[in-house]
């Protein structure tokens, strides 16, 4: 097998995280040309093109293994520098920004329970990378070898990869309470929803239709909708009276508590099974960062 360079790996790294050969020399503090003799030397080892050079970039299925190698080799120096960091407590024990551990998590896990899972970790000097994606595309990530673990949707185990079921998160229709007392004074309905915006993620979010369809018995369903990235602002749009949102039901209880929001279908609730998947690889590292993530699901979540 062909030993290969790691800072040229770091380098092909580099460039499809940064989504760029500049970017990637910035991150590297290397020239840009030296990132691109990186990338060269390292496809005429391959034998094959790693980078297609278009906008944006995209890794060739050979560049995706490579990847996938590389996120490996970090997962191994942070076992090691765990390790040091217990022999000897005074040394830095931090890796490189650039040796991050990437893991893919949906915004909704990481505005409720993902991130005090994580915490002990990152206390710990753990250099940790989020990258967040709706729970149906997380696992993409993981496929393509860029993250070295997912929570999603899915159900079933990559190739490679071990799987844990974390548990139910729960859903509402939520809206400001002056908003629903003037537009949803009977709530949200079969006849009402088509008038009603909605406020969803992105455009990949099915969420706010399929708990519509769901909660109506509906096969299919257009809505007027609102697009707001971000689980937390899709929040506060509701409480500036934008409209009605389908939200995790952990996020949104203080306020319905409260009364300041009103859930405008009480009658239904839509449950997301959410699973863990990671590399199939032992290391205290994945292993730790597993089992604090299937603890915190365990606490947050509802069983499934």
């Amino acid at each position: 097998m062909n030993n290969f360079d790691p800072d040229a790996l770091e380098c092909l790294a580099a460039i499809m995280e940064e989504g760029g050969f500049e970017r990637a020399a910035q991150r590297l503090s290397i020239t840009q040309s030296a990132v691109s003799q990186r990338l060269r030397a390292l496809e005429a080892q391959v034998g094959t093109v790693l980078v297609v050079r278009s906008r944006p970039l995209k890794v060739t299925a050979a560049g995706q293994l490579l990847l996938k190698h590389t996120k490996q080799l970090r997962l191994l120096r942070a076992d090691l520098e765990k390790d040091l960091r217990e022999l000897a407590p005074s040394s830095t024990g931090h890796g490189r920004e650039e040796e991050r551990v990437s893991v893919a998590i949906n915004a909704d896990s990481i505005a409720t329970w993902a991130l005090p899972a994580l915490q002990p970790l990152a206390l710990q000097g753990l250099p940790i990378e989020i990258i967040t994606d709706d729970q149906d595309f997380t696992h993409e990530w993981l496929r393509e070898g860029q993250v070295l673990g997912c929570v999603t949707s899915l159900n079933q185990a990559l190739r490679g990869c071990r799987m844990e079921a974390l548990g139910l998160m729960d859903y509402v229709a939520v809206a400001h309470r002056h908003y629903a007392h003037e537009h949803l004074p009977n709530g949200l309905s079969a006849h009402s929803f088509s008038k009603t915006p909605f406020i969803a993620f992105n455009r990949k979010d099915d969420m706010q239709r399929e708990f519509v369809a769901q909660a109506f018995g509906l096969k299919r369903v257009m809505l007027k909708q609102l697009f707001v990235p971000s689980s937390e602002a899709q929040v506060r749009a509701v409480r500036a009276g934008w409209g009605v949102s389908v939200v995790p039901k952990l996020l949104v209880q203080p306020l319905l508590d409260v009364g300041e929001l009103v859930n405008v279908a009480p009658h239904h609730q839509q449950a997301v099974a959410l699973c863990w998947h990671c590399w199939n690889l032992e290391s205290e590292v994945l292993d730790a960062l597993s089992h604090t993530i299937k603890q915190e699901a365990g606490r947050c979540l509802r069983a499934s």
